[in-house]
């Protein structure tokens, strides 16, 4: 038995959600390795990359909705990974973002993100979602703050321990 899975591909002013393959696993495989993964269980090994990468995909298949790799409009580039997360260990579903090196501090972060939440809203039809943010991780609760995302509880992981949830403005409230 075969089974097709269908990603959509989101297209904002400067980017494109997409789909991870093959092409993206060394740039995913060198932020997983750095530094810059220690607030998502990082670093990582390249097998335990390539096992990460491939969860972005099988999500899709286990949940109807996932993350998507952020590239570049025009020459499709890898520049992060955003997105629905939701492991089965969480307490709901998350806006989660993740921008490589290359791609700090442009904006590309909160572009994909606000995409990824109209998703949510307009195509899944949710009316809540959340993120998780490490206590440490002052530049994704700025991030959070600048969706208008706030403070509404703690979440005690089993691993992680400690994660505290930001709740998005809900659809009504962004139509405000």
């Amino acid at each position: 038995m075969t089974t097709t899975l269908t990603i959509p591909t989101i297209t904002t002013e400067r980017l494109k959600l997409r789909a991870a393959g093959p092409q993206d696993f060394e740039v995913y495989a060198d932020y997983r390795a750095s530094d810059r993964a220690r607030h998502v269980g990082g670093p990582n090994t390249r097998g335990q990359a390539f096992q990460m990468l491939a969860g972005l995909v099988g999500q899709w298949a286990l949940r109807g909705y996932g993350r998507w790799i952020v590239a570049d409009k025009d020459s499709d580039a890898a520049l992060g990974v955003v997105g629905i997360y939701h492991p089965d260990d969480w307490p709901e579903a998350e806006i989660g973002w993740t921008v490589f090196a290359h791609a700090e501090g442009k904006g590309i972060a909160y572009e994909a993100s606000v995409a990824a939440r109209t998703y949510a809203y307009e195509t899944l039809g949710w009316t809540r979602i959340v993120s998780m943010i490490a206590p440490e991780n002052t530049r994704s609760q700025a991030l959070a703050a600048r969706m208008g995302a706030v403070f509404e509880y703690d979440y005690h992981h089993p691993e992680f321990g400690v994660m505290p949830v930001y709740r998005h403005l809900s659809p009504e409230e962004l139509a405000a």
